[in-house]
């Protein structure tokens, strides 16, 4: 194979590497358009407050439906899910300026808090619960 054809070989892998990357950037471009919420004419809080409810409802069913006996390691993934959101909540609670994410960031903070807190104590009720008794004077 002399260089004389590899140059073409290559040439036209590029030309074709090209046409590819604006195709890829033309179908980027519509999906764009599609996803956001406000191209399919519902304003983003809508979009946002359908899919908080809808995440209710699906929560409060899930969890009902938990047996007894896994209450306490849901109760222990609840609360691991609750740090992750404290680490985030600190990030937006983090910059110096007082503004509305440091507000939401803050509150997040002191509702995992509450989570965190509130998932150990009723951890530690359900655990003494299914301890034995201590009799009484022995």
């Amino acid at each position: 194979m002399d260089s004389h054809k590899l140059a073409e070989q290559a040439a036209g892998v590029a030309t074709g590497a090209s046409q590819l990357s604006q195709q890829a950037q033309d179908l980027a471009l519509s999906i764009s358009q599609y996803a956001a919420p406000e191209a399919a004419g519902m304003p983003f809080f809508v979009v946002g407050l359908t899919v908080f409810v809808l995440a209710c409802f699906v929560g409060y069913y899930v969890v009902w439906r938990v047996t007894p006996a896994l209450h306490s390691p849901l109760m222990a993934v609840t609360n691991a899910i609750s740090s992750v959101i404290i680490v985030g909540a600190l990030i937006a609670a983090g910059p110096e300026d007082w503004n509305f994410s440091k507000l939401l960031g803050f509150l997040a903070v002191v509702l995992a808090s509450v989570n965190i807190f509130g998932g150990f104590i009723v951890t530690h009720r359900m655990l003494q619960m299914f301890s034995k008794k201590k009799k009484q004077g022995a």
